[in-house]
């Protein structure tokens, strides 16, 4: 919802696009969260927590993952050109959307040895990514 917020705070008025980018950024966040609840699977599991990989088991909830950060970047298209964006926004769309395919391709069910790079590094590096070429086509764009 932070998108949302933010746009209200500043501008004190409704609109249909920060939803969308809340929505964009909460499908985001559920995915990689998921991803990275892999490692706590047998944790939770003894434990009685209800988490999506205790639930689902593991080859389901990378499926669910993957689901979600296609969700992220449907939306993020129906944003882009609801708000008419230029090509830095586009470019950096593509560098996320790559960004968030290369997790699902290093993380397998048979191999949870790259959760900890898709979390935090691949993560880390696809908001900022994101961030910076929305700014640079929100001031660049001619």
């Amino acid at each position: 919802m932070a998108p949302t917020g933010a746009y209200l705070a500043l501008t004190a008025h409704f609109h249909y696009l920060p939803l969308l980018y809340s929505l964009a950024v909460l499908c985001w966040v559920s995915g990689f969260d998921i991803i990275y609840a892999l490692s706590d699977m047998n944790f939770d599991k003894q434990h009685g927590l209800h988490s999506i990989p205790e639930r689902f088991c593991l080859t389901s909830s990378l499926v669910i993952s993957l689901l979600l950060h296609i969700v992220c970047l449907m939306v993020i298209i129906i944003a882009g050109i609801a708000n008419h964006q230029g090509i830095f926004f586009w470019t950096g769309a593509g560098i996320f959307a790559f960004l968030l395919f290369y997790q699902h391709y290093i993380v397998k069910p048979n191999d949870l040895s790259r959760i900890n790079f898709a979390f935090f590094t691949l993560n880390g590096i696809s908001g900022l990514v994101l961030l910076f070429f929305f700014l640079l086509d929100f001031f660049l764009a001619t």
